[in-house]
This record gives structure tokens, sequence and C-alpha cells, in this order.
């Protein structure tokens, strides 16, 4: 097993510093609203900062390069509605939350309905989500690890950073990691973007290495062809890759892959293709205005103003941040093809991870330095994500599960023991399931986390912050069957999959095998299921409105008092504090 010291070097100084903040931040949460929602104290800067570093997730550190790099030109949807999505939230969702003043969405979800039953069912997809989510975090942890490590078991990686992660969030909760995430953006931006100048400097311009790929004549061209790519230093691709003229298509490798399961032209496959499409563009937008552990942070704000420019510089710092990942995708078809033969924690997902090491011939340490920094920056990527979650789905546990249903009459103090025992909890079973996923790729399943995010919490949060008229049995109604249709198709999709699997865990859902042949023949529902946004969405809100028309008469009687609560500015001084904790009042 051959180590490079550098790489390591890189990757332990992030390890540490992260539990070394997290340590000296767990000093200063001395609350229960410390632990939960910062003390609703964090800055503009500071938590924007820390939404980003928790937004950028593996999926965005590598997923994207992995799968620019698999599927071209179609996966740059991902980046480009990843970043949309706070549009959404800036319009419509995050300064009439924060004006509400909760703890958490299930919080919101009675406090608006006066309902503790749709607590209950809130609580349940805060965990459906949150673990929906965690999965890709471990995978992008194993890979790295078992990049560092040569011959290290997957397993492994998963079960060392979920542990260190864990204990870190138990420690500070909400507090303890708003430094480390803030802080972890910027280790990200580094770490995705020096890498890029260096190699880009070495191997040609973008616009040079993209034009690396034949386009069809039959089709325009998603590129401009500026070298001949006959006399470039492209290395020959392996069988497995596609086709340039794949590769660089509108309609490629990604969404006409149903279609070309079952055989069909490329003609008879577009319509499939643009279907792909729009669901993934609604699954993506309508997704990150409906993530639980990213809503929660926006209750760490003073007020709603401070919300909304919050969200006006993630969307610049996002947006700046995805420019990189794709760059990283079409030099790794270029230099890096042999990732196309690999599957797993071998493949496309550590293109990012592996590239910097190809200028090691003609500089030395310098290709080991750039490669230990992207490692940091993936580290970097699942640490902060995967602690949102973990205080996300802990926080759901301990207060809305243990402090309102189990023991109401508990104290901050109970709560806040709780709150630990949960973050091992919710550890332990996100590291089970983490070890379960290797076969899947990272950005695959973390759009499946954002299509039930959009067919349950997104209807609900703007339904019920936008019209008066919405009913608890009409939210709750359209909540339950949206968000468990996309969550029965994701779990369908995944089961599929992973019987494909040469190891393990083909053997392990040898069953199912006969899903694939199904899905042959019948490509339309394989992409209903596999992109469940388009169909489950609608019927979500259709269901509240339906639903809410014909109980009309049970319509909250002090809506209209909270939809202005909801909306007026604060300075006509009817912003309320639902949890009143931090101000010195009871629970």
């Amino acid at each position: 097993m051959h180590i490079d010291y550098w790489i390591l070097t890189f990757s332990a100084v992030t390890v540490i510093v992260t539990i070394i903040m997290g340590f000296r931040s767990a000093k200063s949460s001395k609350s229960a609203s410390d632990f939960f929602v910062a003390g609703r104290s964090v800055s503009v800067g500071w938590n924007a900062s820390a939404i980003s570093g928790e937004y950028l997730s593996a999926a965005s550190f590598m997923g994207i390069a992995g799968m620019v790099m698999l599927s071209g030109y179609d996966a740059l949807w991902y980046p480009v509605c990843y970043a949309c999505g706070y549009l959404f939230l800036l319009l419509f969702i995050a300064g009439p939350l924060r004006r509400f003043g909760a703890y958490t969405i299930p919080d919101f979800a009675e406090g608006r309905y006066d309902s503790p039953v749709f607590r209950k069912i809130a609580v349940c997809f805060v965990l459906f989500i949150g673990f929906f989510y965690t999965m890709p975090q471990m995978k992008g942890a194993g890979t790295t690890l078992a990049y560092i490590f040569p011959g290290l078991p997957y397993w492994v990686g998963v079960a060392v950073v979920g542990a260190v992660i864990t204990l870190n969030v138990a420690l500070g909760g909400m507090k303890g990691i708003t430094l480390v995430q803030a802080v972890q953006y910027w280790i990200k931006m580094f770490a995705i973007s020096v890498p890029i100048f260096v190699l880009l400097s070495v191997y040609g311009g973008y616009g040079k290495n993209l034009s690396l790929n034949k386009s069809s004549v039959d089709s325009p061209p998603a590129i401009v062809q500026t070298v001949d790519p006959g006399n470039a230093g492209r290395i020959a691709l392996p069988e497995k890759a596609p086709k340039d003229e794949a590769w660089i298509a509108p309609f490629g490798p990604l969404t006409t892959k149903a279609a070309k399961a079952a055989g069909l032209t490329a003609e008879q496959a577009r319509p499939y293709s643009l279907l792909y499409t729009f669901s993934l563009i609604v699954a993506l937008v309508c997704g990150t205005a409906g993530l639980p552990h990213i809503i929660v942070r926006f209750y760490t704000n003073p007020d709603g103003v401070a919300a909304k420019r919050t969200t006006m510089w993630v969307m610049i710092l996002i947006g700046v941040f995805y420019v990189f990942p794709p760059v990283f995708g079409v030099l790794g078809r270029n230099f890096l093809p042999e990732l196309y033969a690999a599957t797993g924690s071998k493949g496309p997902d550590k293109v990012v991870l592996e590239l910097p090491t190809l200028i090691r011939a003609k500089y030395g340490i310098m290709g080991s330095i750039l490669s230990g920094i992207t490692c940091a920056g993936a580290f970097a990527a699942f640490m902060s994500t995967f602690s949102g979650l973990l205080v996300s789905m802990t926080g759901a546990l301990a207060h809305d599960v243990y402090g309102r249903m189990l023991k109401p009459n508990a104290t901050p103090e109970e709560r806040m023991k709780m709150f630990k025992w949960c973050a091992v909890l919710v550890g332990g079973v996100s590291v089970l399931l983490g070890s379960m996923v290797e076969p899947l790729e990272i950005n695959f399943m973390v759009g499946q986390a954002f299509a039930i995010a959009a067919a349950s919490y997104f209807p609900l949060l703007f339904m019920s912050v936008w019209w008066r008229g919405m009913t608890m049995k009409g939210a709750a109604t359209g909540m339950l069957t949206g968000g468990l249709c996309a969550l029965v198709s994701a779990a369908i999709v995944n089961v599929s999959t992973l019987a494909l699997d040469k190891g393990p865990m083909g053997k392990l859902f040898a069953g199912c095998v006969g899903i694939n042949d199904f899905w042959k023949v019948h490509p339309l529902l394989r992409i209903l299921c596999e992109q469940p946004a388009i169909w489950s969405v609608p019927l979500s809100i259709g269901l509240m409105i339906f639903v809410s028309k014909a109980t009309r008469s049970t319509i909250p009687k002090d809506a209209r008092m909270k939809m202005l609560v909801l909306h007026a500015p604060e300075a006509l001084g009817l912003k309320q504090e639902y949890i009143q904790e931090q101000q010195g009042a009871g629970h």
C-alpha cells in the first residue's frame, strides 16, 4: 500500500482543525437555543458562508465533476439548478420563515396549524430526507479515504469520518458547527479553484480541452471546435466511455439512459429525455427550497431581513463555486479515461482527487500538493454537509420527538443531553446506510433527496406561507402523499441498481434484479420513478388545495394573524418568536 504523505498531511490537517474548532465552539454552547439555532445571533456574512459550506456537499465537490465526466452536457443541469433553488428561497420562503421564529420545520408545522399531530408527520420527513442525503456524503468519505489509503476497505472510511463528525456535533450543536462550516466553505473554494488554474496552465484552456470532443454532423454542436482533435494529446477512451457525439449532445447518456435500455432510436428517445430533464429541474430547484438542514439555518439569523440578505449572498458564493467542478469533469475525460472502466469508489467520482497528480511527472511534488488540497476540500465538503444534516435530524429527535412528544415538560438541560445521545444514534444509522451505497453515483443519490424534499417540504412551506386557506388536513395529506410517493420511487430505483452490483450489495439485493428487465420494457415508468418530481410535486400541491377546500371549516381561527406575522416588516413590531426560550420564557 503506497501512501502519499503530502495528500495525507493536507487531509489530516483539515480534520484536526475541524475537531479543534468544534471543541472551542462547544465551550460557547451553553443553552438549548445555542444548540438548536446558535442563539439566533449569526451575522449575514458568517451565516452565508456557513450555509454555503453546508450546502456544497460531496455531490458538489466530487459528484458534479464525476457526473460531467460520465454524462457530459446533460450533467450541467445539476450545478445550474443547485444554485437556482436559492432564488426560490429568497423570493418566497426565507424571510417569512425566520419571522415565525421556530427552531425546526416541525415547529413551524405545528405552530402554523395548531396541530401536534402534524409535528409528528413533519418529523418523519426530516429523517427521510436527511438519511437519503447522508448516504452520498458517506460515499464521498469512503471514496476519499480509499484514495488516500489504497487498499483500505470502503466501509472503514465511512465509519471513521462518521465517528469524527458525530463527535463534533454532539459536543457543540448548531453553534459549534457554524464557525466550522463557514471556514470550510473557504477551504472548499480554495481547494476547487487553485488546482484548476494550475491544471489549465499545464494542459491548455477549458475551450481547448472541451473542443477535443467531436460533435455529430446531424445535430448542432454543444461547443465550437478550436483545435484539431487528431493532433491533440488526449488519451484514447475505453469501450465503456460515452462517444464524443453523445457526450457533448444536449440529450446525452444521463437523460437517454432509460430510452436506450429499451432499444429506442434517437428520435423516439427525445420526448423521454425532455421529460427526464424537466423533472430533474423541478426536483433540484424546488428541492433546494425544501431541505430541512438548509431551512433551519435561516432561524439562526437575527431577523427576516438578515435571512433574505443571507440568501442573496449564498447565491453569489455557491454560484462562483459551481464554475469549477465541470472543468474537472472535462479534463478527467481527456486525461484520466481509465476511470470509466472502474466502478464504486474507484470510478469517476474520484476524478477531482486524482487529476492533480498527473502533473507529478513534470512538476514533482506539486502534483501531490495539489491532490492533497483537493482531498482537504473533499473532507471539508462531506464533513460540513454531514454536520448540518446531523444537527437537523438530531434536533428533530431531541427537540420535536423527545422535548415535545415524549416529555413535553423536559428542561432545556435534559433536551441538550438528549441531543447528544440522538447525535450518536443518527450518526450510527448514517454510517450503516453509507456503507451500503458504494455502487451508486454521489450526485444521483443527492438528486433523489432533492426530489423527496421537493414533493414534501417545499409544497408545505410555500403553500403555508402564501395561502391562508390551507388547513392542517390539506397540508398533511399533500405532504404525506407526495413525499411518500417520491420516497418509494427513489427506493425502488436504488434497489434495482444495487441488484446489478458485482459485489456484496448485488448478492444482498439479488432478488430485485428482475426490476431491471421491467425497466427495459417500460422506459417511461423508469423515468417517472428515477425522477419523480415532475408528478409528485403537482400531486402534493393539488391534494393540498383540494383537501383544504373540502375542509375549509377547519382553517385555524388565527390564520390571518399568523399570515401577518409571516409577512409584515419587522419595523411594525409584529414578529414573534414561536420558541421563546432564549428570552427567558418557559418552553
